[in-house]
């Protein structure tokens, strides 16, 4: 059958609008998987990918917990090549300054700068509770930036604040996750290695 020139060209442009909205909005959808930033809200139905438990002396300090979409830990140069959550359960009374002061502490021992870690620490002051023995505090991240979240008793879990530099955002989590991990058992416990 014959389509007159106007039909064809119409048809053509339809036919090439398709085609080109297959190609825009397929790999669109495709990328939209269980991994991307927009799916971190669900990190609550995350699987564990390993945990842990940190004592000192005689005394438990807290549970640790990581989860990933996939139940998995990726080893690479970048502790957080991934999304992923570190849920850690307090096991006693432990104050903001205490808990800011530990964390300086790890810095330090790790190597980065005293500039960068007061700065880091001035940010985290902001965000750090007083925690309590059966709080939890839960730091989620998509990989570069990441929401703290926290909770008490029968209290909803609460976002406590964020992290939008990524070199904060590693540095938080290389405390328990980088090979200079002050605990290197914690760290192979927490990442799955002892499967």
């Amino acid at each position: 059958m014959f389509l007159p020139n106007r039909n064809l060209t119409s048809l053509l442009t339809s036919l090439l609008l398709i085609v080109f909205l297959g190609l825009v909005i397929v790999p669109g959808r495709a990328l939209a998987n269980e991994d991307s930033p927009s799916q971190i809200h669900n990190w609550n139905d995350w699987p564990v990918v390993g945990q842990a438990q940190l004592s000192w002396l005689f005394f438990d300090v807290y549970q640790s917990q990581l989860l990933s979409p996939k139940g998995e830990y990726l080893v690479s140069q970048d502790v957080t090549p991934h999304p992923i959550a570190l849920r850690i359960k307090y096991q006693r009374d432990i104050s903001r300054k205490q808990l800011l002061d530990a964390t300086a502490e790890q810095w330090q021992k790790m190597g980065y700068s005293r500039v960068k870690n007061s700065n880091w620490i001035e940010a985290l002051s902001d965000i750090f509770p007083s925690i309590e023995d059966g709080d939890e505090l839960v730091y989620v991240t998509d990989g570069s930036s990441g929401t703290f979240y926290f909770h008490r008793g029968t209290q909803r879990m609460l976002n406590v604040g964020s992290i939008q530099d990524e070199e904060l955002n590693d540095a938080f989590l290389a405390i328990w996750l980088s090979p200079k991990s002050e605990y290197p058992q914690l760290r192979a416990q927490l990442i799955g290695a002892n499967r």
